[in-house]
């Protein structure tokens, strides 16, 4: 399958660059925008699958640190979230993502969080289920009440020890003395220069060894183990959604595509269009916000 393909070769999980689709080559057709033909859809779907990207936390005020505006200091995010930055400066790399994680917690889950886990939670009474596979790393699907979560990417909020492997969630605040008061976005600030015995470690009595945010940086594999539950969501559900994802950074831009190419309907919601519209049977333009609750409420052949 695709998805082992990438993990085969080492395909990192931010390439945004044009790959060979092979057998998810199809016809394009005009995407529909009848939400009363998609709730009739949506009514008769027992295993759904929802595909968020940055777009629902950008509702939420995250910062996405992409384009033209998506710079940290002078930084954009492929500068600095890498192991080779992090190999070079770890000082750096920890208060860029120390300012992540004290933003991250000054936010809350929007609409569209809210109503992905409204749904799960009463699809899950039915006998259905709800599946959110995300390229986001914060916690806002978890705050939510989401439950069946698969963060392709790793998680802000947990720790990885370079040292010994231990991973273990963290949302400390700040994840250590050092780093209090740091990571400022301004361009003119100057660089912390936190000692590495300063710098968050692990806490394993018998390891004591530097800690790295658990996320997956450019030029990084996925976890095959994330990867294969996605896999195995996307070869079962019968409803895909597609949710704030510009659908050009891979491999994620490939699991729609791959489940339309079963056959299956898809529905990207999006503020604008995006390469991989007409390859979906639905789109519905907005922000997630406004189009989502209306989407996922409850279906009037719903059980109470």
């Amino acid at each position: 399958m695709i998805l082992r393909h990438l993990v085969s070769v080492g395909l990192g999980p931010r390439v945004s660059s044009p790959v060979t689709r092979g057998p998810l080559v199809e016809m394009t057709r005009s995407a529909s925008s009848d939400m009363s033909e998609f709730r009739k859809v949506f009514s008769k779907a027992r295993h759904i699958a929802i595909i968020t990207g940055a777009g629902v936390s950008a509702e939420s005020g995250v910062p996405t640190f992409r384009g033209a505006a998506g710079y940290w200091r002078k930084w954009q995010s492929q500068d600095i979230a890498t192991p080779e930055a992090f190999f070079r400066n770890p000082s750096l790399v920890w208060e860029f993502y120390h300012y992540r994680r004290e933003v991250m917690l000054s936010k809350e889950p929007n609409t569209a969080h809210l109503a992905i886990a409204e749904c799960e939670a009463r699809l899950r009474k039915q006998g259905r289920s709800v599946v959110v596979i995300t390229q986001v790393i914060d916690d806002l699907h978890r705050q939510a009440g989401s439950r069946h979560v698969l963060k392709i990417h790793g998680s802000l909020f947990e720790t990885r020890c370079v040292s010994c492997g231990h991973v273990a969630v963290n949302q400390g605040s700040p994840i250590c003395a050092a780093l209090e008061g740091k990571g400022s976005p301004d361009p003119d600030t100057s660089d912390a220069k936190i000692p590495p015995e300063k710098l968050p470690r692990c806490e394993k009595s018998d390891c004591n060894g530097l800690l790295r945010p658990n996320v997956t940086w450019f030029g990084e594999t996925l976890d095959s183990h994330v990867l294969t539950k996605v896999e195995t969501v996307l070869d079962t559900c019968d409803l895909c959604l597609v949710v704030g994802t510009s659908s050009i950074v891979y491999p994620a831009a490939m699991f729609a595509p791959q489940v339309a190419s079963r056959g299956v309907p898809v529905a990207e919601f999006n503020i604008g269009t995006t390469s991989e519209t007409t390859r979906f049977t639905y789109h519905f333009q907005g922000p997630c916000g406004a189009t989502l609750p209306l989407a996922l409420a409850r279906h009037e052949s719903e059980v109470v």
